[in-house]
């Protein structure tokens, strides 16, 4: 027999709902053309401040690339790989909700940081994922469950590594949309450390593997 998967419904249909956009880049010839990618929901500040397209604080998050094909490739696929060992775990861990909440208000304020930042177009799930990085960090310390478990320790290590790793990376790539970043981690450490706690059942993290 073999042994269950974690249910974790949201980090798949926040999977889909990317690797969904992607499809609408390819057939529009959006991830070849920036212009068409501005179009399709990209954070743009005229759009945004002047014609109130608030919207694109959240489709820009399920739209990947920086206006060349490989650059599209490597963001997707970062953010995919990314999305999928963090969402999962965070999810099964401390719920969907809660993983909801956290996802989408970082996102939101990591697409605000890149508005007020950056002059150009901006895209990318990035900002979010950092969001649920830093979350992470204060959501296994303060847990009355998980806080004592050394596999648990071992994973805010990771985490840790993680976020300097990325950072150090980014100030070495201009195309690199580190004020979202900065966004999304700050916005993702409050919340880890402000939200409410609440029981966690005890979970196999080889269920992921």
């Amino acid at each position: 027999m073999t042994e269950r998967q974690p249910y974790t419904p949201a980090t798949h249909l926040i999977f889909g709902a990317i690797i969904a956009g992607f499809v609408i880049e390819i057939r529009t010839g959006a991830w070849r053309n920036p212009e068409i990618l501005a179009e399709l929901g990209a954070i743009i500040a005229s759009r945004v401040f002047e014609d109130g397209q608030y919207w694109r604080l959240i489709s820009a998050m399920f739209l990947h690339g920086d206006g060349t094909i490989r650059g599209d490739l490597l963001h997707l696929g970062f953010n995919l790989f990314a999305l999928w060992q963090l969402g999962r775990l965070f999810e099964m861990m401390f719920g969907t909700r809660r993983f909801v909440l956290i996802y989408f208000v970082t996102g939101i304020v990591a697409s605000i940081t890149s508005l007020l930042h950056n002059a150009g177009p901006s895209v990318g799930a990035s900002g979010a994922i950092f969001g649920i990085l830093g979350a992470f960090i204060f959501s296994i310390r303060r847990s009355p469950r998980f806080r004592h478990e050394r596999w648990a320790r071992g994973i805010v290590q990771q985490l840790l590594f993680w976020i300097v790793a990325n950072i150090a990376i980014g100030f070495t790539m201009p195309q690199i949309d580190m004020a979202a970043h900065f966004g999304g981690l700050i916005a993702g450490l409050i919340l880890g450390a402000t939200l409410p706690q609440k029981s966690q059942a005890v979970i196999d993290v080889r269920a992921l593997d």
